[in-house]
């Protein structure tokens, strides 16, 4: 099969890949679509010294299972044939798990993946590919409403106004009218705007302590030192960057101002596909490229580009 390998930090697409030999407890899913994001990218610069196939942002079609010959979206966190304590409840800290094409399992940039049932969800007829793609990092945004109690009153401000940032704050804006997203490019935030979703340009920021709740998904260094500026004493600062840079943090803020930080990664799949199902989330208008599978190189270059949000694969469309 097809298949885009990161190996020692250098991308390939290989046109005679091995195909994935499921567990018993897998299945083997037909990639339909897939969507690069920040995770992907940072990969690429030696996040997690990954190597393998790259890709956990799928739709495909299950080829035996109970959803055979169903569209599915997929989980990423993989818990063994047999199980941990944590599993199933709580796959995401499963002590012996795999993370799709993250860690020490095959991703989704390819024609097939496999992946275990217990992982796949159904996708709704009437929710089309482009969306369903967007499952997985949708989920992840709504993992910080199971994490921490919000309210109306509350003040909050999303760091960042790429992919994740444009999720998130549509999620909190569910939950509280004072969400401000701040972000470096106008063009970007315009879309933000368009959303009803406050908007502030970093570079006419002038931080203070104020809000009760800041996100960093900035997929920058500089992302927790500004939330630290911009949270007040006793607020609570959410962290969803993962980089492949080495941080140095100044942590004594953290103490004096008894700030709650609070690590964020994936979440339910099931209120992503509910909230896209009833359209409470707008995805389409994130999507700036897309290649086939033929292309993923090049698509991984266009990604890095400042003025793109969401690039996608047509992995099946490409081979038909």
């Amino acid at each position: 099969m097809q298949a885009l390998i990161l190996n020692d930090g250098v991308l390939q697409l290989r046109n005679n890949v091995q195909m994935p030999s499921p567990q018993k407890h897998e299945v083997l899913v037909q990639v339909i679509c897939t969507g690069i994001c920040e995770t992907d990218l940072q990969l690429v610069q030696g996040y997690m010294n990954y190597s393998g196939i790259l890709g956990h942002e799928f739709v495909g079609i299950a080829l035996d299972g109970k959803y055979a010959g169903k569209r599915v979206v997929g989980e990423i966190n993989c818990c063994p044939e047999t199980p941990c304590d944590a599993c199933p409840s709580n796959r995401h800290h499963c002590s012996q798990r795999t993370v799709l094409g993250i860690l020490n399992h095959d991703g989704a940039f390819a024609e097939y993946v496999a992946v275990p049932e217990d992982n796949l969800h159904l996708v709704p007829d009437h929710v089309e590919n482009d969306r369903a793609v967007f499952v997985e990092p949708l989920a992840a945004a709504f993992r910080i409403p199971e994490q921490i109690q919000i309210s109306d009153q509350q003040n909050i401000i999303v760091l960042g106004d790429g992919r994740l940032g444009y999720l998130i704050s549509q999620v909190l804006l569910q939950h509280s009218t004072h969400v401000t997203v701040v972000g470096k490019h106008p063009e970007k935030l315009t879309r933000f705007s368009k959303q009803g979703i406050n908007t502030a340009l970093l570079s006419k920021l002038t931080p203070s302590p104020h809000a009760d709740i800041v996100v960093d998904c900035t997929g920058s260094s500089t992302g927790f030192p500004l939330a630290m500026q911009l949270v007040r004493p006793q607020g609570t600062v959410i962290l969803k960057t993962t980089i492949a840079d080495q941080q140095t943090l100044s942590l004594a803020s953290v103490v004096i101002d008894e700030v709650k930080v609070i690590g964020s990664r994936c979440g339910p799949f099931k209120n992503a596909i509910n909230a896209l199902s009833a359209d409470e989330i707008e995805v389409s208008s994130m999507i700036t490229s897309r290649f086939g599978l033929s292309q993923a190189e090049e698509a991984f270059q266009v990604a890095m580009q400042k003025d793109q949000h969401k690039v996608l694969i047509d992995v099946l469309k490409s081979n038909t």
